[in-house]
């Protein structure tokens, strides 16, 4: 008569095995979840489809969508965690603004302007183009608006984020041609800050008749806190400062497409 035992100790070891991998993968699986995506696959698309004057090439992302669905799938199965640092949080919700956009924009493809989104293109209890919810983000739902004021202006409080988030307009600061990524979030955000500044195109900064971009006086309370003012962060980063008895105006601001 054959002696089971070995065999029985046999399927038991394996039986440990097998659950020691399982634990293993799981392992892997819940940890990865938790660690923040890599922003790369963003970051290609931008260097191919964006010049350094932010000037944007809907048509070439369309062809390039597998990738670009991609990357926001990729986004949409790794939500913020509360083990991610603050970097990589406001890195990740930047990135989103910027993707989706580029998402809405060529979905309806071709428009003059994203102001057509939502208006001339009708789209049922939608008003504007940052109401539309067709952003996911693990098992939440988002619009364009969630995204800037709900989350990145609410919780991070820094309004150098005005100066990254890309409405597809050409008077809104330039897409930059690189994503944002945490370990430089910081020299990237004082970086556009500069650019959005010192483009005459954008912001005429003199010292008697300072002429400043419309998002200086749409958002002045961003401006505005800590016993600072819009002139004091517009001095802090621009090359010509504003004298303090000169009146600040605002200009005209163009919603046509960046492209």
């Amino acid at each position: 008569m054959i002696n089971p035992q070995p065999y029985l100790l046999r399927k038991s070891y394996m039986k440990k095995i097998f659950l020691g991998i399982a634990f293993i993968i799981c392992f892997a699986m819940a940890r990865a979840q938790k660690e923040s995506p890599g922003h790369e696959t963003f970051g290609q698309l931008l260097k191919q489809h964006v010049d350094h004057d932010g000037i944007v090439d809907y048509p070439g992302f369309i062809k390039d969508s597998v990738r670009l669905n991609a990357y926001l799938k990729l986004l949409s199965k790794h939500p913020p965690q509360k083990s991610w640092s603050r970097n990589e949080q406001m890195a990740f919700w930047i990135n989103a603004y910027n993707a989706f956009t580029i998402k809405l924009i060529t979905r309806y493809y071709p428009v003059k302007s994203i102001k057509d989104i939502g208006s001339s293109i009708q789209i049922p209890f939608v008003n504007t183009p940052w109401d539309i919810k067709f952003i996911t983000i693990g098992k939440n739902r988002y619009d364009l608006n969630n995204i800037e004021h709900g989350i990145l202006r609410k919780k991070f409080d820094d309004p150098r984020v005005h100066m990254v988030l890309v409405c597809a307009s050409k008077s809104c600061p330039i897409l930059l041609n690189e994503a944002y990524e945490a370990a430089r979030l910081d020299a990237q955000l004082t970086s556009q800050t500069k650019v959005f500044l010192n483009d005459a195109s954008r912001n005429q900064v003199s010292a008697r008749q300072p002429k400043l971009s419309m998002i200086f006086n749409w958002y002045a309370m961003d401006f505005n806190t800590n016993g600072k003012t819009v002139r004091d962060f517009v001095n802090r980063y621009a090359s010509v400062k504003i004298q303090e008895d000169a009146k600040i105006s605002y200009m005209d601001y163009d919603w046509n497409l960046n492209e």
